[in-house]
């Protein structure tokens, strides 16, 4: 999707997207990442995540990248917390706490900016993009984090010709194809959620589940 795509959905607050409480499967299943408590973790098109404070929660440090300046500024003001902005070329920093969120491309970020980023967890970028920018994706932000990071990767799985994204499906065979190459990827859960999910019906959607993948980078 085009930025002015995500710009205008946060300046309208047509953030269906956005969850009042963490995703549950990213408490069910991370902690048998086995990570340490301070280490880094990459979180990108974080928008506003109540994931991220429960990362932090847990000790991490959260790394977050994401296009509309309203969405991070919002993530603060509702922390009850005043970042430090700077400027740098991979976009505007703004930092307090345990969180660094960059305002910027998460395709555009260098080795450098993710190199010390241990963790990695997607919800929400991989599923909000179109085909062909899930392999940029994939060639660029996935491709740069350090050898031996580990996280998890969320996606739906729905038949695509019966809605149009965003949030896109990305099926088991497209997450191997993209990925394949430079991560070790095992599926830990698949649920069915159409039940849940009045949208996709109200849409016309027959079949909705999502899966959740352990990654670990290769070296």
């Amino acid at each position: 999707m085009q930025p002015e795509f995500w710009h205008e959905r946060w300046s309208s607050n047509r953030i269906g997207f956005h969850r009042d409480a963490p995703l549950p499967l990213l408490v069910a299943h991370w902690p048998a990442l086995d990570l340490a408590p301070d280490v880094r973790v990459f979180v990108p098109l974080c928008g506003k995540s109540l994931d991220m404070v429960w990362l932090t929660e847990r000790g991490h440090r959260v790394l977050g990248v994401e296009l509309s300046e309203l969405a991070v500024r919002q993530f603060f003001e509702e922390r009850g917390l005043r970042p430090a902005i700077h400027e740098t070329s991979a976009g505007r920093h703004f930092v307090a706490g345990a969180y660094e969120l960059i305002v910027g491309d998460a395709f555009a970020l260098e080795a450098d900016v993710l190199a010390d980023c241990a963790a990695v967890y997607d919800r929400a970028a991989l599923i909000a993009l179109p085909p062909e920018l899930r392999r940029m994706y994939a060639a660029t932000a996935w491709r740069r984090l350090p050898a031996g990071c580990r996280g998890l990767l969320v996606t739906l799985d729905y038949p695509q010709a019966e809605k149009s994204g965003p949030p896109f499906s990305v099926a088991a065979d497209e997450v191997h194809a993209l990925l394949d190459r430079d991560w070790r990827i095992d599926a830990v859960e698949r649920r069915d959620i159409l039940a849940n999910e009045p949208g996709f019906v109200a849409d016309g959607v027959t079949a909705l589940s999502t899966a959740v993948y352990r990654v670990v980078r290769r070296g």
